[in-house]
C-alpha cells in the first residue's frame, strides 16, 4: 500500500476539541464527535494534527493506489467543519437535498454551522457512508 502523510497519532482528541476557541464551533464539534462515535462504533483517533477519525478502511483509487484511511471523521477548519465520509457522496443525492446548506467534494462535506443542517439527515448520511466506506470514492 502507498504511504499517506496524514496518519494516526497518539494526540488527544479531547485536547483537540478543548483547544477550539469559538464556543459555538466547539459545541458543534463535540456534537459531531458524539454522532460519529455512535454511528461508527469506534473510539476517535487523531490523524495528523487536526483530523478526528473513526474506524479505518482500505480503499483503492482508480489509479490503483491503495491506502488505509478513516471510515469517517471531521476537522474544524477556519471556514467550515469538514466531514470526511470516505465514500462517493453522489450516491446520496436524496439525503444531500434534505441536509441544508453545505458544500461538498466527492467524499467530504463542508458545513459552516450545524444550526443550518438537519441533524437527523446528517446521521442518516453517516450511517449510509459507513456501509459504503472506501467504495467508489475516486
Amino acid at each position: 500500500m502507498a504511504t499517506i502523510k496524514t496518519v494516526p497519532t497518539k494526540a488527544s482528541v479531547s485536547a483537540y476539541l478543548s483547544a477550539i476557541t469559538d464556543p459555538i464551533r466547539k459545541k458543534e464539534c463535540k456534537a459531531i464527535d458524539t454522532l460519529m462515535r455512535e454511528v461508527s462504533g469506534s473510539k476517535p483517533v487523531m490523524w495528523g494534527e487536526s483530523l478526528v477519525g473513526y474506524g479505518s478502511v482500505s480503499m483503492t483509487y482508480a489509479s490503483g493506489r491503495a491506502v488505509d484511511w478513516i471510515m469517517m471523521g471531521f476537522s474544524s477548519r477556519k471556514a467550515a467543519i469538514s466531514l470526511y465520509l470516505t465514500c462517493n457522496l453522489d450516491e446520496f443525492a436524496d439525503l444531500l437535498e434534505k441536509l441544508g446548506p453545505h458544500k461538498r467534494g466527492v467524499g467530504c462535506l463542508y458545513i459552516k454551522t450545524l444550526a443550518d443542517v438537519d441533524m437527523k439527515v446528517l446521521k442518516q448520511l453517516c450511517v449510509r457512508a459507513k456501509k459504503n466506506a472506501g467504495k467508489n470514492v475516486y
